[in-house]
């Protein structure tokens, strides 16, 4: 007998079939999810469009509420520990994906001759899954790394991170990989408001792959106005999935929060989701995966190093296992659709589905950068 009942946001990639035998499911779109919807289910498996706060959860029988997200800022933790109502997220689980992000936008900005990485000072705000896997790629890329992060701070080695002041003094570039906190000591809702820009010691280059409302974006755009920032990178937008069409045109890439959007990534969050709601109603799939995830396109890639400088090397690489470019035209052609391009996001592989096989390589040291970068070289 199929005692337990799910409600499943239906955007929410390989879930279908996990449960299906075991527990009575509905599933549903995730912001189209009300009151009604949850009033007789045990377990809500969401992603960040469904916010499960009172008005929601009120006089339901939700006992347990997975997010297939890194981020649970829409889930009203306060009210769920006051109703009895666990919860869980999945730390972690695209990580690798911002990190393919991250370092493609590098790669671009390179391209349009925007920045040359090297010797660039990355201030990192946030150093926790993401964080720290842009710090160690940034690295790789030749970059000076700062590390901010309070939190951590405060728990491990003050000499490890630095202050939000230093990190206003010496970045040449700044990116944000915090937790939307409205409020506390550690509040990060708009912390880069017009003081933030004003202090800014040189003109940056801005990447936000975190939450919209870190960023003040009038703040942002009186910044890009006068000057204080060199280029910016947005892929999360203050009100989603509605964006300020003056913003928009202002930004050097923008993206309708896919950074994390990884079919690896999106897998690694379902997976967390499933075996947790298994864990606790005891449903027996504690160790369930998806079977088998989609092949990457070319592979091994294949690449004559004949006459290109390492950078262009790894930009040539890079653009067989993701196009950032192409998440910025898309979204430029349609801004309407902002919900519709991430709900039926492409096929797009992490670094560590691929093989590269260099031909006429003259760098020593660039094998290493690729696997240190997720490739498998090939000789």
């Amino acid at each position: 007998m199929k005692s337990v009942k799910i409600l499943i946001d239906n955007k929410i990639p390989f879930i279908h079939g996990a449960l299906d035998d075991i527990a009575e499911l509905k599933y549903m779109d995730g912001s189209r999810i009300r009151s009604s919807d949850v009033k007789e289910m045990d377990a809500l498996i969401i992603r960040t469009r469904t916010v499960c706060n009172e008005k929601l959860l009120a006089g339901s029988s939700v006992r347990f509420i997975a997010t297939a997200t890194i981020g649970f800022d829409h889930i009203d933790t306060v009210y769920c520990q006051r109703k009895g109502i666990s919860w869980t997220n999945a730390p972690g689980c695209n990580s690798s994906s911002v990190e393919q992000y991250f370092v493609s936008a590098i790669l671009e900005l390179s391209a349009r001759r925007i920045i040359s990485p090297e010797g660039l000072t990355l201030g990192i705000i946030g150093v926790g899954n993401v964080g720290s896997k842009v710090a160690r790629v940034a690295e790789v890329l030749g970059m000076r790394v700062l590390l901010n992060d309070p939190p951590r701070a405060r728990a491990e080695s003050e000499s490890s991170f630095v202050s939000l002041e230093m990190i206003r003094k010496e970045s040449d570039m700044i990116t944000f990989h915090v937790p939307l906190n409205m409020e506390g000591a550690d509040k990060t809702y708009k912390i880069a408001d017009d003081h933030f820009f004003n202090s800014l010691a040189k003109k940056v280059h801005l990447i936000n792959t975190s939450r919209g409302s870190v960023i003040d974006e009038s703040a942002l755009l009186t910044a890009i106005k006068r000057g204080k920032i060199r280029s910016c990178i947005l892929d999360v937008w203050e009100n989603e999935p509605f964006i300020k069409h003056e913003l928009l045109q202002a930004v050097d890439i923008a993206t309708p929060h896919i950074a994390g959007y990884s079919t690896d990534g999106k897998a690694n969050g379902t997976t967390m989701s499933v075996q947790a709601v298994s864990r606790f109603f005891k449903l027996g799939r504690d160790n369930w995966k998806p079977a088998n995830l989609p092949p990457p396109g070319l592979n091994p890639i294949k690449l004559d190093c004949m006459g290109l400088g390492e950078m262009d090397i790894l930009r040539n690489v890079y653009k067989h296992t993701y196009s950032i470019v192409k998440d910025d035209a898309m979204l430029r052609a349609d801004v309407p659709e902002f919900e519709s391009l991430r709900g039926n996001y492409r096929i797009r592989r992490e670094p560590a589905a691929f093989s590269v096989v260099l031909q006429n390589n003259n760098y020593e040291d660039l094998p290493r950068k690729l696997e240190k970068l997720g490739f498998s070289v090939l000789s």
